[in-house]
């Protein structure tokens, strides 16, 4: 049974190097696309692109629905479905240009790959973000052990990402001469850390609380005092696998390299808020925790603002708009509040009005005299 098309592979190959390099797309952006293209040639038993008609979309569209997620054993959510099909629209529309494509395929065949407005609808709400309370966070750090290296490196790696609300992947990546203690910031050089958009900027600590900042400080002292690594060895080393005394591979300690992804942070974040007896909260989940925190602490726009640069957002609305959302629980309370607050507007519209009257009666009285005195 065949499990490619040569010509297919080729176009492939060239739509996904034009994605990466002249649109400038992350290797995840990329590898989702790459496997839509591939469920889309699995469906037609890898059938010849230009042979696509529209039909192909509305049966692959309908099949793609009835789909069940590996992991979930569930049917395909919205959301999935309509990345999926929006990648393969994107797809068929840039091949409709390509040499060789223009006269068989049909830009406007790729629009049946549209779903309902209201499915569109239900795959873009947006939904209540989960975050931890610092509280919460407190707890955890609490909770988990700091004995061995691996334990200690564990609880500075969550301290540091609630003080700074970096993301996992630029902690992954993180040196030691990024971080100063004496201006409580770390410095987040694009050459050597992974940020979002390739960005530079610092990040001073967040006023979450001493207890993460003391444990942060213990970690790089051990580092740099005890055992001696300098400023291009890693904030938070890999963990060195070896032969253990039974002749089974185990944890021997810390290796002097970064980690090549941030998996490893999410499992640590993962074990131990579920240790803590509290359900998961990825690291990324800390700066909606911030966000909200600002929102509390900020007494000015100033203030706010500056706790949004912090998050390396250039424009605060980012900060409102993707972090700042009110909690439905938060929602329910200040809905409460209102419902349970004093009425002043009857008085304070009483008080208008008497300074109004006021004012007409002295107007009327100066043009009274004035009238006496003609």
């Amino acid at each position: 049974m065949r499990k490619h098309h040569p010509a297919n592979e080729r176009v492939k190959r060239q739509y996904l190097m034009f994605l990466r390099e002249a649109k400038r797309h992350s290797e995840s952006t990329v590898d989702a696309v790459a496997k839509a293209l591939s469920r889309f040639e699995e469906y037609t038993r890898y059938r010849d692109f230009k042979t696509f008609r529209y039909e192909q979309a509305i049966a692959f569209k309908k099949n793609l629905a009835q789909q069940k997620g590996q992991q979930s054993g569930e049917r395909l959510s919205k959301a999935t479905l309509h990345a999926t099909l929006t990648q393969l629209k994107h797809f068929f529309q840039w091949l409709a240009w390509q040499p060789g494509y223009r006269s068989r395929v049909q830009y406007a065949d790729a629009e049946y790959f549209n779903l309902s407005e209201k499915e569109v609808r239900v795959a873009t709400a947006r939904r209540e973000k989960r975050a931890p309370t610092i509280e919460q966070i407190k707890h955890v750090i609490k909770t988990m052990p700091a004995v061995t290296d691996i334990e200690r490196r564990n609880r500075a790696l969550i301290a540091l990402t609630i003080l700074t609300g970096a993301r996992d992947s630029a902690i992954a990546s993180l040196k030691l001469k990024h971080i100063d203690l004496v201006a409580s910031c770390i410095y987040q050089d694009a050459r050597e850390v992974k940020t979002k958009f390739s960005k530079t900027f610092t990040t001073f600590f967040f006023p979450v609380g001493e207890v993460f900042r003391s444990i942060l400080t213990d970690w790089i002292t051990y580092l740099r005092e005890d055992k001696l690594w300098g400023n291009d060895d890693p904030l938070f080393p890999a963990t060195e696998v070896g032969v253990g005394p039974d002749s089974q591979f185990a944890v021997v300690g810390l290796k002097r390299t970064h980690w090549s992804t941030a998996t490893p942070i999410r499992k640590i974040f993962r074990e131990a808020f579920v240790n803590a007896g509290l359900p998961y909260y990825n690291p990324h989940s800390f700066r909606n925790t911030l966000t909200r925190f600002g929102q509390e602490l900020c007494q000015s726009p100033e203030q706010f603002k500056a706790w949004s640069q912090n998050l390396a957002h250039e424009n605060v609305l980012t900060t409102f708009l993707s972090y700042g959302e009110v909690p439905c629980q938060r929602q329910g309370e200040i809905m409460l509040a209102l419902e349970n607050a004093p009425d002043d507007r009857e008085d304070g519209a009483s008080v208008i009005a008497e300074a109004v009257f006021k004012k007409l009666r002295a107007l009327n009285s100066e043009k009274w005299k004035e009238f006496e005195a003609s």
